[in-house]
C-alpha cells in the first residue's frame, strides 16, 4: 500500500512535487520537471522530525553517511508519518527539538556535512556545508560564507529568495585541536598538533574549508593548472578543474565557481610577449569588501605545457573540440579546456590594428591605467577594474581633447568618451594622438555615431600656447629689466644721502686730500676734514664689498667714469683751491648752490675716491695719510708709558 504527500520540497530545491512511502521505500518527484529521488528500503536507518522554514521536515539516515531531507509536512502529519515508518521500515520517528529564541550567540558544531548553530543547546538552524562556495576571514574576527546557487537553470515562478551569504563573528584565540571558550566554535578532529595558538576565527575558517571541499582537490579532477598568474584579484592560484566547477586555491583566498556562473570568455594579446585569458563572472567573486566580475589571468606566449586529462575516451568524447592530451602553449591549453567545459564560445581579437601592430591602445579611466581593446562586437578596457561595453549599446563617442590639458600634452594626446544608450559614461583620456585615425575608423566601419571636437581645441590649444610664450617673454624681460634699475637706484639713493650729510667744505677738502693739499687747511678745518671722510670712506668700502661679488659691471662703467673725471680735476685743482678757502672763510653756501649738477658731482668723487682706494690698490695714498694720523698718536702712547 503507497500512501502520497502533496506539495512536499526535497532538500533545498525550490520545486514542489510529491512523496510516496510504501513498504519498498521512499519516493520523491517534481511536478514541474521529471526530477526523482528513491531510497531503497534497505538504506534507510533512522528518521528525525523537525521543525523549519518550510513547515516541518522528515529527515531520513542513510546506510553511507547521507541523509535526504523533504520538507512540507503539516503538523497533523506527524502521527500519519511516524506509523509508517514504524510499520514499513521498523524506524521511530525522533523528534528533533529546535530553539525560537532568535538568538543571535551560540556555538557552531559542524554535524557531518552541514553546521549546526546552538542556542541553548538546541539547534537554530543549519548550513548545507555542500553548498559552500567560499570562505573568507573579513577582518580578524568575522568568517564570511559565500553560498553557491542550489539550480543551474531560470528558477521557477514558485521560488523563493536565496541566502548567498552569512557572516560569523568569531572572537577570541584557540589552540590546535581545542576548543575555544570565548567563542563557543570547534574545531575540527582532524587538527592534532596541539598547543600551537591561533585565533578563534582562522579555527573556524579552516574547519569549513577542510568540511566543505574547498581547498582540497576532491571529486573527479579532470586536470589542474599550477601557479597560474592572476591580475585580478591579484595573486598566483592553482586551478583545479572539475566536470561541474573549478577551484582557485591560493595563499590566502580559496574560489569555487560553477561553469554556469561563466558568462564570456576572452583570449585578448596584451603584448608581443603576453597573452590575457579572461573569464567574465555573472556572480562575481568577493575578496573582502571587493567584488570581482572578471577574473584575468596571464600567459606568457613562450611557455608550453604538457597535460592529459583525467577522463575516458568516452566522457571527452561528450566534449565539444576536447582532447585527451596536450603539449602546446599553456595560453591554448588553458582556454581550450575553459572553453570545452564551460561550453562558451571565446571572444578572439577583432579586425582593428593600432600603431604598433596591436588590437588593443593604451589608456586611462580616471587614475587607472589600461588597454583599451577594439574588438567586433565589444570595446573592452582591461585593467584593474574592466570595463566591458557592447557596440549596440553605444549611443556615440566623443573625440576631445579636454582630459589633460590645453598645453603640449593635449597635443599628443586625446579623448575618447562613450556615451551609452542606458545613461553611463566612460572617458579614456591619454590616448596617444597616432591612434586617432584608425579609432575614428574603426567605429565608423561599425556604424557607431562619432563627434569630432579635436579641431576646435587645437585651436584654442595654439592660442594659448602663444600666449604663453609672449606672456613668458614680457614678464621674464621686465625682471631683468626691473631687478637693475633697482639696485642701481638704491645704490645712488645710499651715496647720495651719505654725500648730502657732509657739508660743502669738507667733501672739497676730500678732493684736495687726493692732491696732498690737506695741510694748506686750518686745523679745525683739517680735524673735519680727516674724520668726516673717514665714516663715509668706512661706508664705502662695505658698499664697494658688496659691488664687488654681484655687480662688476657697475664697477667697470665706474671706473671709466673716475679715470675722465681725474683728468678734469687736475686742472680745475688750483680754482677748486682758492674757492675752498673762500667758501671757508665767508661760509657762504649760496656759492655751492647755485650750480645743482654739484651734488652729482659730489657724489661721484666720493665714488671714485672710494674706487680709486679701493681697485688700482694705490692705497700708498692712503697709507701716508694713515702715517700722518700715526703721527698724532705716538705722542699719546709716549706720555702713557712715561707715567707709568
Amino acid at each position: 500500500m503507497t500512501t502520497q504527500f502533496d506539495r512536499i520540497y526535497h532538500a533545498l530545491s525550490p520545486e514542489v512535487g510529491k512523496f510516496r512511502i510504501a513498504a519498498s521505500g521512499i519516493a520523491w518527484k517534481g511536478e514541474d520537471s521529471d526530477a526523482m529521488v528513491a531510497v531503497s528500503v534497505n538504506d534507510i536507518k533512522w528518521a528525525q522530525w523537525l521543525r523549519v522554514a518550510r513547515n516541518h521536515q522528515l529527515r531520513v539516515g542513510l546506510k553511507d553517511r547521507r541523509r535526504e531531507t523533504f520538507d512540507g509536512f503539516m503538523r497533523e502529519d506527524h502521527d500519519r508519518l511516524a506509523g509508517l515508518m514504524k510499520q514499513h521500515f521498523g524506524v521511530t520517528l525522533e523528534t528533533k527539538e529546535v530553539t525560537f529564541k532568535g538568538w543571535n550567540w551560540g556555538v557552531a558544531d559542524f554535524q557531518g556535512q552541514d553546521l549546526a548553530f546552538l542556542v541553548s543547546n538546541k539547534t537554530s538552524f543549519e548550513l548545507p556545508l555542500r553548498q559552500v562556495a567560499n570562505s573568507n576571514i573579513a577582518g580578524r574576527t568575522e568568517v564570511s560564507l559565500e553560498f553557491a546557487s542550489t539550480s543551474n537553470k531560470r528558477p521557477s515562478k514558485h521560488a523563493p529568495d536565496e541566502m548567498t551569504e552569512i557572516r560569523f563573528y568569531v572572537p577570541g584565540t584557540t589552540t590546535r585541536g581545542g576548543r575555544d571558550s570565548e567563542a563557543g566554535s570547534q574545531k575540527s578532529d582532524a587538527e592534532e598538533d596541539e598547543g600551537e595558538e591561533m585565533s578563534a576565527a582562522q579555527a573556524f575558517h579552516d574547519a569549513v574549508k577542510e568540511k566543505a571541499e574547498i581547498g582540497q582537490v576532491a571529486g573527479d579532477l579532470i586536470i589542474s593548472f599550477e601557479e597560474v598568474l592572476v591580475l585580478t584579484p591579484r595573486g598566483r592560484y592553482d586551478v583545479d578543474m572539475f566536470p561541474d566547477f573549478l577551484r582557485l586555491r591560493g595563499k590566502t583566498y580559496d574560489y569555487k565557481i560553477l561553469y554556469s556562473s561563466i558568462s564570456r570568455l576572452f583570449l585578448l594579446p596584451k603584448d608581443d610577449l603576453h597573452v590575457l585569458f579572461i573569464l567574465g563572472l555573472s556572480t562575481p567573486i568577493r575578496q573582502g569588501q571587493t567584488r570581482y566580475q572578471y577574473l584575468v589571468m596571464q600567459f606568457s606566449r613562450e611557455e608550453e605545457i604538457s597535460a592529459q586529462l583525467n577522463m575516458d575516451e568516452d566522457e571527452i568524447a561528450k566534449y565539444d573540440r576536447l582532447k585527451k592530451s596536450y603539449e602546446e602553449p599553456t595560453f591554448e591549453v588553458v582556454s581550450g579546456v575553459f572553453r570545452a567545459l564551460s561550453k562558451k564560445k571565446i571572444v578572439g581579437a577583432g579586425s582593428f590594428s593600432s600603431r604598433d601592430g596591436h588590437p588593443g591602445i593604451k589608456a586611462n579611466l580616471k587614475a587607472v591605467q589600461g588597454d583599451l581593446f577594439m574588438l567586433e562586437k565589444y570595446i573592452f578596457f582591461v585593467s584593474k577594474s574592466p570595463v566591458l561595453v557592447e557596440l549596440s549599446d553605444i549611443h556615440q563617442v566623443v573625440f576631445s581633447r579636454v582630459g589633460q590639458s590645453m598645453g603640449a600634452s593635449a597635443a599628443r594626446t586625446f579623448d575618447i568618451q562613450i556615451v551609452t544608450k542606458e545613461g553611463p559614461e566612460y572617458t579614456f583620456t591619454s590616448i596617444n594622438k597616432e591612434e586617432h585615425e584608425p579609432t575614428e575608423t574603426y567605429l565608423k566601419e561599425k556604424k557607431v555615431r562619432v563627434k569630432n571636437e579635436m579641431q576646435d581645441v587645437d585651436l584654442l590649444a595654439a592660442a594659448a600656447d602663444d600666449e604663453d610664450e609672449d606672456m613668458a617673454s614680457i614678464s621674464s624681460g621686465e625682471e631683468v629689466v626691473k631687478g637693475g634699475n633697482d639696485d642701481s637706484e638704491s645704490e645712488e639713493d645710499e651715496d647720495y644721502k651719505m654725500s648730502g650729510s657732509d657739508e660743502g667744505s669738507p667733501t672739497e677738502g676730500e678732493e684736495s686730500s687726493d692732491g696732498e693739499g690737506a695741510a694748506t687747511a686750518s686745523d679745525a678745518s683739517g680735524d673735519r676734514a680727516f674724520t668726516k671722510p673717514k665714516k663715509s670712506k668706512g661706508k664705502g668700502k662695505e658698499k664697494g664689498k658688496e659691488k664687488e661679488k654681484g655687480k662688476e659691471k657697475d664697477k667697470g662703467k665706474e671706473k671709466e667714469k673716475g679715470k675722465e673725471k681725474e683728468k678734469g680735476k687736475e686742472k680745475e685743482k688750483t680754482k677748486k683751491g682758492s674757492a675752498d678757502e673762500s667758501d671757508a672763510d665767508d661760509d657762504a653756501p649760496p656759492k655751492a648752490a647755485p650750480p645743482k649738477p654739484k651734488p652729482k658731482k659730489k657724489a661721484s668723487p666720493t665714488n671714485d675716491s672710494m674706487d680709486v682706494d679701493e681697485r688700482p690698490k694705490p692705497k700708498p695714498k692712503a697709507k701716508p695719510k694713515a702715517k700722518a694720523d700715526e703721527g698724532d698718536e705716538p705722542p699719546k702712547k709716549k706720555a702713557k708709558k712715561s707715567s707709568e
